[in-house]
């Protein structure tokens, strides 16, 4: 906050809101051959509905499934139809995968991907050869019910994804398309943004967006600069002064000389500021291609010794291959490939109703981890508007006399300071008086009449100039605090002082208390200036402060946050915070806020509700927990089947046919998605 606005220069004042965009970042989707978003996801959706239709031929054509139903639906050269159907499925649904486990065996980092390709392709593989002479039985039915329910796990989990948005480049939109260029005659002509050039003069008329960095060189006016630097309150300019593009001037016209434009301005340089940062973001891996790597290397060993086995213990050819495929297909468990999808998609649903919007899956998951969160102060910690804090009457009057004759002059401004006295009059119930004569006083204050009495709303400097006199210590110490504070006169005698701040949110009080608890650290980083910086801590309880600092060092503090070893969230609501948002482990976005800075947040609190964070810590670590129990419900599956699959019971007499393995898993898919419905906020 400038101190300048202890001015309180009320003038009629238009402002305009303006929707900027920013980037999410999209990094939370790891598996390897995917492309854009939006196509991918329309594509998965595509080869999921023809695979499934496909499905229901091939299963009814399988003499394995017909001989587990009971029924014999056979009939001549159904085979080569039930082989062209397959090879449909395996080529066109199963492309995905394919190409995908070729992109993990390049990296040499096998994960979900390959583990599906190794299964359909074997099973595709042998079933051909059972179907051209080969004896054994094949397994069309198990490639095409495993590419369908990987397709639907992939669809799933992607579409409960938000994608990646073109919002970034869109930042700039933030800035007029046109400015009113002023020619050698001072006359004003609208031209096209892209044509301003350094040193060129414009005119900025209130209400409006200043279009370009510069300097003023004529007018005076108070610019509202929230969006960009974090500053709470509109702060005063005058002749001499810089003016950021994309702050808006509330009142007085301007004349402005250009200094930056294009990617020299400062709008710009946050837009680089968050494309690099998201850039250097890394890639947290999914806790299920973790585990699909695992049972890829147990498919291949596992595969080779049961082949090995049954051919050492005197077995033909054919019977070694049929254990061996039956082994590696049943390894790639089909509620390996729901597991994780599912626990998101109904965290996802879960969030949602919260008002906690997840952007970036693998961020949220993190949230477990967090050490520390560091929050913004306007509009997340506060409201980002101002409130009377502290009424100071002289000995004839009281409080509420004080707060009634300030709001009745004030209800005919639109300055923020008054905004704030008349909501503060109103919210007691105080009667609105009738006020006449009303006048601004430029740069002092204002004036008017209610009934008899003239009323005066006025500045430190207009008291000082007429010599009043007024208790210096307690304006010192309000002033202490950050806080601004206006006189009332009466007739022109002191009636008092009225100190206005920020309004700090009750939820920002409980959730930092609620984190403290848990053991996080709250740290306030904000544009605005220490003293209103250190009074909006001290009402939170927050020990951790960081003030005046500018976008660019915001990402920079975040960094060091980060050196310590702590995984950090970012709290923010302003284009100033976007590069820490997408610096920060964890970038979460109050949704009251600047589009730009939900585009670039993992996370969007849409109620505006500091106490969310705090939920949205419980559900990544309820979430993760239902994940790693799926998890283990998937692949303890294979704990049973695998060894059964290979013949370990064999000399008992009791093997276990393809058949019997899709009933175990039919079984683990089902307990997984009953296990992901159980999932609870």
């Amino acid at each position: 906050m400038n101190n300048k606005n202890s001015h309180h220069n009320h003038e009629q004042q238009a402002s305009e809101h303006e929707h900027d965009k920013g980037k999410a970042n999209h990094s939370n989707h790891n598996h390897d051959g995917h492309g854009g978003h939006g196509d991918i996801v329309a594509d998965f959706k595509k080869r999921f509905y023809i695979s499934m239709i496909l499905t229901i031929p091939i299963l009814a054509l399988s003499p394995m499934i017909q001989n587990f139903l009971g029924v014999d639906w056979r009939f001549d050269n159904d085979l080569y139809i039930l082989f062209v159907l397959s090879t449909i499925v395996f080529f066109y649904g199963g492309w995905p995968f394919l190409t995908g486990g070729i992109q993990e065996l390049k990296k040499k980092n096998p994960g979900m991907m390959t583990l599906i390709a190794l299964a359909i392709t074997i099973a595709y593989g042998y079933s051909t050869m059972v179907v051209f002479g080969w004896d054994g039985n094949q397994l069309f039915w198990e490639l095409a019910t495993l590419v369908v329910i990987m397709l639907l796990g992939h669809w799933i989990e992607m579409r409960s994804i938000m994608g990646a948005s073109n919002a970034l480049e869109e930042l700039i939109q933030l800035m007029p398309n046109e400015a009113h260029k002023l020619d050698e005659n001072n006359n004003a002509h609208d031209v096209p943004l892209a044509e301003i050039q350094n040193n060129d003069r414009l005119l900025v008329k209130p209400g409006e967006k200043v279009p370009v960095d510069g300097l003023i060189i004529e007018g005076k006016s108070t610019i509202d600069e929230s969006l960009l630097t974090g500053e709470s309150h509109p702060v005063e300019k005058e002749e001499g002064d810089q003016v950021i593009g994309g702050s808006v001037n509330n009142e007085g016209s301007l004349i402005v000389e250009v200094e930056k434009t294009g990617e020299a301005s400062y709008l710009s340089q946050v837009v680089k500021l968050v494309k690099e940062a998201q850039e250097s973001k890394s890639r947290t891996q999914d806790l299920t291609n973790r585990a699909a790597k695992w049972l890829f290397y147990l498919a291949i060993v596992a595969g080779l010794v049961t082949f090995s086995t049954w051919i050492l213990i005197g077995y033909t050819v054919d019977v070694a291959v049929e254990r061996m495929v039956t082994v590696m297909v049943i390894t790639c468990p089909h509620a390996l490939g729901l597991a994780a999808p599912l626990v998101v998609a109904v965290s996802t649903s879960i969030s949602a109703k919260k008002g906690l919007l997840i952007r970036n899956r693998a961020g949220f998951e993190d949230a477990r981890h967090l050490n520390a969160v560091v929050f913004d102060k306007t509009g997340t910690l506060t409201k980002g508007e101002f409130g009377v804090t502290d009424i100071m009457p002289s000995r004839y009057y009281t409080e509420e006399d004080v707060l009634q004759l300030a709001a009745a002059i004030e209800q005919n401004s639109e300055h923020p300071i008054a905004t704030g006295i008349v909501n503060s009059a109103m919210g007691q119930g105080l009667e609105q008086k009738r006020v006449t004569d009303f006048e601004s006083i430029t740069g002092k204050g204002i004036q008017g009449r209610v009934g008899d009495l003239k009323i005066n709303v006025v500045s430190p400097r207009y008291v000082n100039e007429n010599n009043l006199n007024f208790d210096e210590q307690q304006f010192n110490e309000l002033s202490e605090e950050g806080k601004t504070v206006v006189f009332i006169l009466v007739d022109d005698e002191l009636a008092g002082m009225i100190a206005l701040a920020d309004i700090v949110r009750e939820t920002a009080k409980e959730a930092v208390s609620a984190l403290k608890a848990q053991g996080i650290n709250s740290i306030m980083l904000t544009g605005d200036n220490q003293k209103v910086a250190d009074w909006v801590a001290k009402q939170l309880g927050i020990d951790e402060v960081y003030a005046e600092v500018l976008p660019d060092d915001k990402a920079t503090q975040i960094k060091k946050i980060k050196d310590k070893g702590w995984k950090v969230a970012m709290t923010g609501d302003g284009v100033n915070d976007a590069p820490a948002l997408a610096t920060a482990d964890l970038g979460i976005a109050i949704g009251a806020g600047t589009d730009v800075a939900m585009e670039t947040a993992d996370v969007v609190l849409v109620k505006s509700n500091p106490n969310d964070v705090v939920a949205l810590i419980d559900l990544s670590k309820k979430t993760y927990r239902k994940m790693v129990q799926n998890l283990w419900w998937a692949t303890g599956y294979n704990i049973f089947a695998i060894p059964l699959a290979a013949g370990v019971l064999a000399p008992w007499g009791i093997v276990i046919s393809p058949a019997i393995g899709a009933v175990f898993m039919s079984l683990s898919t089902i307990i997984v998605a009953i296990n992901a419905k159980l999932l609870r906020a």
